[in-house]
């Protein structure tokens, strides 16, 4: 890695093997050919794919075009890595499976699980499979999100809430995506400890910064999370 965003660089997940490693910005072209990439890796939202093509080989990805493990996939036969990539999404896959089946087994075969996320202005929900571990939950373990949130989530990807409704949304389990470092007054109202999940400390805390990826490193660090906050397992 000779270049990533802003946003890579800030979770502290990566923060060890980005050392080094300059931040660009995909309209700083200059700092970008300073970098004298062999190959760059962008989304197709991006405007100037064109230019960056002209400073190396350049491949796009849309966002959730693949699922999750198939994007893993996809960048593994980029890389000349197609076996690792494959060895790695079998065995995540086995691991994060046999959990959710421990998982049903302690707590429920119908146990639901609300994914919310909070900025401290705004609440969101997500679907099954906007990060923030929605994919490990749902996809990979086959736990249920209530059907408010199917209704309202699961096509979009997200939605967004008020703080009065956070209860219609809520499963029997919440995992809570915030800035750790933020204020959490929330927490202190009403409506919050109304909720049932809260009320049986069924709620798993997240650090936003460190989950708003699908990548194997961010997968395995919150399937470790999960397994510690429905199991007990380290």
């Amino acid at each position: 890695l000779v270049g990533v965003d802003q946003w890579t660089n800030a979770n502290p997940l990566f923060t060890e093997k980005l050392e080094g490693v300059e931040v660009v910005s995909e309209a700083d072209l200059e700092k970008i050919a300073a970098q004298d990439p062999d190959l760059i890796i962008v989304g197709t939202e991006m405007k100037n794919i064109d230019e960056l093509s002209k400073i190396a080989p350049t491949v796009a990805y849309t966002w959730g075009k693949l699922d999750y493990l198939a994007q893993q996939l996809a960048i593994g036969k980029l890389l000349n890595k197609e076996k690792e990539a494959q060895a790695w999404v079998d065995d995540f896959k086995q691991r994060a499976e046999a959990a959710g089946k421990e998982i049903k087994a302690k707590v429920g075969e119908n146990v639901t699980v609300s994914v919310f996320e909070t900025d401290t202005k705004n609440f969101y929900v997500f679907g099954d499979k906007w990060a923030r571990g929605t994919e490990i939950l749902y996809q990979a373990m086959g736990l249920h999100m209530p059907d408010s949130v199917k209704k309202d989530a699961l096509g979009p990807g997200y939605y967004t809430l008020s703080q009065e409704v956070l209860p219609k949304y809520a499963g029997d389990y919440i995992v809570l995506s915030r800035d750790l470092d933020s204020e959490k007054s929330f927490m202190d109202s009403e409506v919050w400890k109304s909720i049932p999940a809260v009320k049986n400390n069924h709620v798993i805390e997240i650090d936003t910064k460190a989950s708003s990826y699908s990548d194997p490193i961010t997968l395995e660090y919150l399937l470790g999370i999960f397994k510690k906050g429905f199991l007990g397992e380290e």
